[in-house]
């Protein structure tokens, strides 16, 4: 587990530098885990190697190098690392967060900004606005409003009895249970889940239960399963049937993802 002392002196310390946005490099070893947390500025998550689980409240997110986590200050959360996690993480001031979400949400890492967070990474701090590396801070809150939101979050409903449901669900993602099953086994009416879940998550049942395969899958991908065994293991008939699932929700193919 990541030292919460040591996770604490360096937020602070790139909390107190008057700058409109920094990046902060922290390496973490073989999964580890970073407690929950909060910090005063906005946050960009991200990892140039690696996988993480990111927590919060709202939901749970999985985040491979091609992704990231829009954070916004003051939103408790905490990360479980996949394998080792290079994490290249961009702070941002609130008074220069104009245009920027308000809310927890995951976006996709374009290449140009993969390669300005690079820089970023590499200037010492604190830098000189009217220079150019602050020019090149300033670009990077360009990039930053433009990223485009993606459909990597696990919604987590208040309900104790869809809590019971998704709980489940996310224990054994290839359960195949039905709502009439669920309602007969907690003894309420189908409809009055199908109203917990709209009202809690903003999902159908079957939409819930789908978006926790595809991030137990991303897990498993990420630790290097093959995208054969991963299929089995969520209750699909075949690869390309599970292949075909993850790209009209992703856009791409479990490899083209990760690439």
């Amino acid at each position: 587990m990541f030292s919460m002392l040591t996770l604490q002196q360096s937020l602070q310390e790139i909390e107190s530098y008057p700058l409109p946005v920094v990046c902060r490099v922290s390496d973490y070893p073989l999964n580890a885990l970073i407690e929950p947390h909060t910090h005063g500025k906005h946050q960009l998550v991200y990892a140039i190697q690696g996988v993480m689980v990111v927590h919060t409240e709202a939901g749970v997110w999985v985040v491979p190098p091609t992704r990231a986590i829009w954070m916004p200050a003051g939103m408790q959360h905490w990360i479980r690392c996949i394998g080792t996690v290079l994490m290249r993480s961009l702070f941002v001031a609130p008074e220069a967060a104009a245009g920027l979400p308000q809310r927890c949400e995951a976006v996709g890492i374009s290449p140009l900004l993969r390669e300005l967070i690079r820089a970023a990474a590499e200037i010492e701090l604190p830098y000189v606005p009217k220079s150019r590396d602050g020019r090149l801070m300033r670009l990077l809150l360009d990039e930053l409003r433009v990223l485009p939101a993606l459909p990597l979050h696990l919604p987590q409903p208040a309900d104790p009895r869809l809590q019971h449901i998704c709980t489940q669900i996310q224990r054994a993602p290839e359960e195949v249970a039905t709502l009439v099953d669920w309602a007969q086994q907690l003894g309420v009416d189908v409809k009055t889940i199908q109203r917990l879940f709209a009202r809690d998550t903003g999902m159908t049942f079957g939409q819930w239960r789908q978006q926790a395969r595809l991030l137990n899958a991303l897990e498993r991908l990420a630790q290097g399963e093959r995208v054969l065994d991963v299929a089995l293991a969520l209750g699909y008939d075949s690869p390309s049937a599970f292949a075909a699932m993850f790209k009209r929700q992703f856009g791409q193919t479990p490899s083209q993802f990760f690439s």
